[in-house]
């Protein structure tokens, strides 16, 4: 017999049997007339577990084709099962996992698989799991063995078997059981750790702050009943505080209605006009602000500013919101025929209905991402609009002497050509008004050049296709040429047909591709495009690009067809007639 096996044994029935000796005599002779009793244990011997049994009528070991047996008598004790030494990873068979979104996993003991995954739902594993069980928004129940790891997020971890690895509860806590046998660390992160004496613990507990888990079976039962469907409140009594914070929220969002109600009509009047818009613009502001928080960090002074633009956001998503139960409400009382009514009244109409929709299943988690998106990007681009109206409202010479002449583009200018009035090109008036500017030095520009720039600006914007159509050409031109010298493959592609743009829009004011579709870069201004105007907007395309190519796709939906690259270098693309020429 193995020697290894008669040392272990004997320590452990030598143990066992101390652990057990009654303290009186009369105790004793009670206990061994008891019936039997049995404690099954697996000791570790480097290559696998072995089963050992132990009765009041001896302690046998097996190993295989080797077995020892001890007939000592020994007291009959608790039923209770143990194992001892080092853990060891459960082998998985074959690749089985199992995942679930948004009900309940159940493993039976005949089962063995490599991992459990439940999201929106809970786990219940009576079988084998060679890996790791994980529930997100769930609570885990462990009875049978698992290899690595059992983690809970937001939802408690019930274990009460063998887990080699970590037992982590996060928002949740961690229940273990008397059989619960965990090799790694106890970890629970806003919960709390729910011990029985018997249970084994290798690499000690973890709590981080624990002292919330007093508010964890609230939100457990909003998440059971709530979030696991796809929701954020629900009819019932138990998660009445749901109800209580979102109608706190109501009336904040009430308060700030009554404050700012001239903005918040301003932001109403731009979601019913320009809904395409502020989608956009919400879409471009939740693309680009981690870039921009970068941005920030990188420059370390700017880090500075980064907690004031996060507040910054937080108002706007809060007031947003506010927009968009305006908005709402706005087209209910509309829709039922009501007469002008205070943005106040049209708020609480709209939070009601918001109230409402927020207890049907999977459409209340939409609802409520919807009511953030739709009044950011109405905020975003009410702004944008107010800063478009502040500079077009600012009187410039030129448009001046374009109302006083009767020559200046109309409000229908951006639709199509302008036709200029009769007479316009031959007024003596027009000319030696000019003349007189020019001998006083009152304009920077010659006549020559502000007559131009007019007639540009007059002329229609160029729309997405034909630009993207332009661009095609320019991009199959510069890979050919890359091609040509011998570069293959798209690295540095996009590079070259930035500086590529930027020397053609300085030296000409269009590309290949723009002369081929009769387009035009032209400054808003009127003034020409310089080099600084011409590397930013040609940098501008790489943030146009970055963004899932949302600030290509803005021009489609922009007033002056303008993209993000246009708009940051002060710039637009204009259609030219063939009679006028590019070049």
């Amino acid at each position: 017999m193995n020697p290894t096996f008669g040392f272990l044994s004997g320590g452990l029935l030598a143990c066992l049997s101390l652990a057990c000796a009654p303290a009186q005599a009369g105790q004793a002779t009670r206990a061994l007339a008891a019936p039997a009793a049995t404690v099954n244990a697996a000791i570790d011997l480097s290559n696998g577990f072995r089963p050992l049994h132990i009765g009041n009528g001896g302690m046998s070991i097996t190993s295989g084709s080797k077995s020892a047996r001890f007939d000592v008598p020994i007291p009959p004790i608790p039923s209770i099962h143990v194992r001892v030494g080092h853990m060891r990873h459960i082998p998985c068979r074959g690749r089985s996992e199992v995942v679930a979104i948004g009900h309940n996993v159940l493993l039976p003991e005949d089962r063995n698989v490599c991992d459990v995954v439940a999201i929106f739902g809970n786990a219940v594993v009576h079988g084998t799991v060679s890996d790791s069980v994980v529930t997100i928004f769930g609570s885990s129940r462990v009875d049978g063995n698992v290899g690595n790891s059992v983690v809970s997020v937001l939802g408690n971890t019930h274990i009460d078997s063998f887990v080699a690895q970590s037992a982590v509860a996060v928002l949740g806590n961690v229940h273990l059981g008397p059989q619960a046998v965990v090799g790694g660390q106890v970890v629970n992160i806003l919960g709390k750790a729910i011990i029985t004496p018997t249970t084994v613990i290798q690499g000690g507990t973890v709590n981080l702050l624990s002292g919330f888990a007093h508010a964890l079976p609230g939100l457990q039962t909003w998440s059971d009943h709530c979030l696991i469907f796809g929701r954020l409140l629900a009819p019932r009594l138990d998660v009445v505080w749901a109800w209580e914070v979102a109608l706190a929220l109501l009336a904040f969002y009430l308060l700030l209605a009554a404050l700012f109600h001239e903005g918040l009509q301003r932001c109403v009047l731009t979601l019913e006009e320009h809904p395409g818009q502020s989608i956009l613009a919400a879409l471009a502001m939740v693309l680009l602000t981690p870039m921009l928080m970068l941005a920030l960090v990188m420059t370390v002074i700017g880090i500075a500013v980064v907690p004031l633009l996060w507040f910054a956001l937080l108002c706007a998503g809060i007031f947003g919101r506010v927009v968009t139960l305006g908005w709402l409400g706005r087209r209910l009382l509309r829709a039922a025929r009501a007469g002008a009514v205070p943005p106040v009244v049209e708020v609480l109409v709209g939070g009601i209905v918001v109230l409402l929709l927020y207890m049907v299943p999977l459409l209340g988690l939409i609802v409520w991402a919807l009511v953030g998106l739709l009044g950011f990007g109405a905020l975003s681009y009410a702004g944008l609009l107010a800063v478009r109206n502040a500079r077009g409202d600012r009187p410039g010479p030129q448009p001046a002497a374009a109302a006083q002449t009767g020559c200046g583009p109309g409000p229908e200018a951006s639709a199509g050509p302008a036709a200029p009035a009769a007479g316009c090109a031959a007024s003596p008036t027009g000319a030696q008004g000019a003349a007189a500017d020019g001998a006083n030095g009152s304009t920077a520009n010659p006549p020559a050049a502000t007559a131009s720039a007019q007639d540009l600006m007059t002329l229609p914007r160029a729309g997405f296709w034909l630009r993207m159509a332009a661009l095609l050409i320019d991009l199959v031109l510069v890979g050919f040429a890359l091609a040509v010298i011998g570069h293959h493959g798209a690295d540095g592609v996009l590079l070259v047909l930035a500086g590529y743009g930027a020397v053609m829009w300085r030296l000409n004011g269009t590309t290949v591709g723009g002369i081929i579709c009769n387009l035009k870069v032209v400054r808003l201004d009127g003034r020409p495009i310089g080099w600084e105007t011409a590397i930013l907007r040609a940098l501008g395309c790489f943030l146009s690009l970055v963004a899932a190519g949302l600030g290509f796709f803005w021009i489609a939906f922009d007033r002056e067809h303008q993209g993000w690259h246009d708009k940051i270098a002060g710039t637009v693309v204009v259609l030219v007639p063939r009679s006028k020429g590019l070049v």
